[in-house]
């Protein structure tokens, strides 16, 4: 391959965008082929590029956490879109939680303005033949295109159902009932919180498993990851809701000095504050019935949906058995995977495989070698689970501390002390490896 010929990113999803950034900034060209809005999906509400449809969270910025290291490394290997998030923050406790609208805006801005990308507005069905191409249409995949996977893989994909939280609108949120704080009072007053006493919850919890489902007769069949339901969660046990996206540890009351028995938190949406992220609340009911559930919350009675949630299919591939370390399939190296579709869950993972995708499928085209992160980093390790994972027992991944492997020497008990040391020593190895393999991210 030479770097006259385009190579193909199809998808402009945060995978496929970072992937067309990547690969222009090094001079390569970019044909960027996304379906919408000739072809909308069920969780999309916009044609723009690296639309989050799920939460407006990036998770932890702090450093000595997985979510933190895994953006200290893309910073590192100077991430476009990461770049844009960071332009694009809201107040969000410690995590780094993004103006949905504009950090679209601005993604689709970089792309249409430059010079080595064509965005082309259509579907692409099947795999383009005879030229490189970066697959990263995420987990809403047209059927024709995963076919298309499905006959050059040979592999059946697999699938499974995640969900959206609704929005409402901040103004008809009643703000006498609901308090500002962040957990544990870090980060500021970024959220706000709807108490609820034991009886409230009770009653809330009743009105939500009687609740009418989209999928109610199929609701066993279902296999959910990442962000289940919460009806799914309400069946388990009567106190799950409270361990989980209900919890009321370290949300203070300031009105009462008290803690809540359980506690719905309201995440900013973007830089106006006029909508706010129900945390946690995903969900597959009827919309009638989400708005009758959840007006039962204490300052939500009279609250209005910006968008209600919602049930969607997503698709990946079971990357071991068919990729390797740079993304790319082991028996047609010049197709390479990013984001959902090849095997990573979240935003920031998206991200940092379309990064990995982008920058090894240009160096291909300019007859380099593969870029391979150190296994002690989190990219590194994120790639390493993709390409040698269990096959049989494959889901997606989202970065975590147990996919680095163990420090040297004995061990660290110390939980803080041995999480400083994985980090320090990933941003080494990183910037080792940049140097040792060619890899001048930082100076373009």
């Amino acid at each position: 391959m030479t770097t006259s010929q385009p190579i193909a990113v199809v998808g402009s999803g945060l995978a496929g965008s970072q992937a067309a950034l990547t690969i222009a900034r090094f001079g390569g060209r970019v044909d960027l082929y996304e379906m919408r809005p000739l072809v909308q999906t069920p969780a999309h509400r916009t044609a723009g590029a690296a639309e989050l449809v799920c939460s407006n969270s990036l998770r932890s910025n702090q450093p000595i956490s997985a979510p933190g290291l895994l953006k200290d490394e893309l910073r590192m290997l100077g991430c476009d879109l990461l770049r844009v998030a960071d332009q694009t923050a809201v107040p969000g406790g410690t995590a780094l939680t993004v103006d949905r609208e504009q950090f679209s805006q601005r993604v689709t801005a970089q792309l249409e303005s430059h010079p080595n990308i064509r965005v082309c507005h259509r579907e692409i069905s099947e795999i383009p033949p005879e030229s490189l191409c970066v697959l990263a249409t995420g987990p809403l995949t047209s059927d024709a295109l995963a076919q298309s996977i499905q006959t050059l893989t040979g592999e059946q994909n697999l699938s499974f159902h995640d969900a959206i939280a609704p929005v409402v609108d901040a103004d008809t949120i009643d703000h006498a009932k609901v308090f500002p704080a962040s957990r544990y009072d870090k980060g500021g007053a970024d959220f706000l919180n709807c108490p609820m006493n034991q009886d409230e919850y009770r009653r809330f919890r009743q009105a939500l498993l009687s609740a009418e489902g989209i999928f109610q007769r199929e609701f066993d069949e279902l296999s959910f990851f990442g962000c289940p339901p919460l009806e799914h969660l309400a069946r388990q046990h009567e106190d799950t809701l409270r361990f989980g996206p209900m919890k009321p540890v370290g949300l203070r009351d300031p009105r009462t000095g008290r803690t809540s028995y359980a506690v719905v938190q309201l995440r900013q949406e973007n830089l106006r504050s006029d909508s706010y992220n129900m945390v946690g609340f995903q969900n597959q009911l009827k919309f009638g019935e989400q708005q009758r559930v959840f007006q039962m919350i204490p300052g939500l009675e009279n609250v209005e949906f910006m968008r209600f949630g919602q049930m969607h299919r997503n698709t990946y591939v079971r990357a071991p058995a068919l990729l390797e370390a740079p993304l790319n399939l082991r028996a047609h190296p010049d197709v390479f995977f990013a984001g959902q579709l090849g095997g990573v869950e979240g935003y920031v993972e998206a991200m940092a495989t379309g990064l990995v995708a982008g920058l090894n499928a240009w160096r291909r085209s300019a007859g380099l070698s593969s870029f391979i992160a150190p296994r002690c980093t989190a990219i590194g390790s994120i790639c390493h689970y993709l390409a040698h994972a269990e096959q049989k027992e494959f889901a997606p991944v989202r970065f975590t501390f147990d996919l680095l492997p163990p420090l040297e020497g004995p061990p660290v008990r110390d939980r803080l002390q041995r999480r400083t040391r994985q980090c320090q020593r990933a941003l080494t190895a990183l910037t080792d490896a940049l140097e040792e393999q060619d890899v001048a991210l930082l100076e373009r």
